[in-house]
C-alpha cells in the first residue's frame, strides 16, 4: 500500500551540466522535498520540465553521479528546452 502511495507523489531530480561532461544529479526527492527543489529552482530562474517518467527514472541515479548514457537523448532536449526558454545558447564545442 505504501509503494503505491509513493508513486503518487511528485518526483523532483536536479541536474547540473557543464557543457563538457554529462549531467549529473545535484538533487532529488519526493512530495514534500520535491516540491521544495521546484520551489528553489523558481527563484533561481531555472527552467522547470514537467516529465514523471523521466523523473522517477533520474530518481534512479546516485546523487553526485552522472546520468546513464541510455537517458542522454531525453535529457539532452530537456536541456535544449532549458536553453531555448532562457535565450541562451549552449556552449561552443
Amino acid at each position: 500500500m505504501s509503494r503505491k502511495r509513493n508513486r503518487k507523489r511528485p518526483v523532483a531530480v536536479a541536474l547540473q551540466y557543464d557543457g563538457k561532461n554529462a549531467p549529473t544529479v545535484t538533487a532529488k526527492g519526493r512530495g514534500e522535498v520535491a516540491e521544495r527543489i521546484a520551489e528553489v529552482a523558481r527563484e533561481h530562474d531555472v527552467p522547470l520540465h514537467e516529465d514523471p517518467q523521466l523523473a522517477a527514472l533520474l530518481a534512479r541515479v546516485e546523487l553526485g553521479d552522472e546520468i546513464p548514457e541510455t537517458l542522454y537523448r531525453a535529457v539532452a532536449e530537456v536541456i535544449a528546452f532549458a536553453y531555448l526558454l532562457s535565450g541562451k545558447f549552449p556552449p561552443a564545442p
